[in-house]
């Protein structure tokens, strides 16, 4: 379905309506489409931080790993 600008305003709940139910709704200005209507759908696998650490994997333990100079400039043991 193709609905003009103005005329989406007027029927929004109507469009967001039609939208969950699975119609397509284009919304145009001036005959020419604009915007696409859709059901917001939750990621069924969302990312996660910590992921690599579970996996066993590790960054080490700073940004100063292998580099003295750096551990030196952010006052950090070697």
């Amino acid at each position: 379905m193709q609905v003009n600008i103005l005329e989406a305003k007027a029927k929004l709940s109507e469009l967001v309506q039609r939208s969950v139910a699975g119609e397509e709704v284009i919304i145009t200005k001036a005959g020419e489409p604009l915007v696409r209507l859709i059901k917001y759908e939750v990621e069924p696998n969302p990312r996660r931080l910590g992921l690599y650490k579970e996996a066993g994997i590790s960054m080490g333990e700073g940004i100063h790993d292998g580099d003295v100079e750096l551990a030196v400039m952010f006052g950090m043991e070697i």
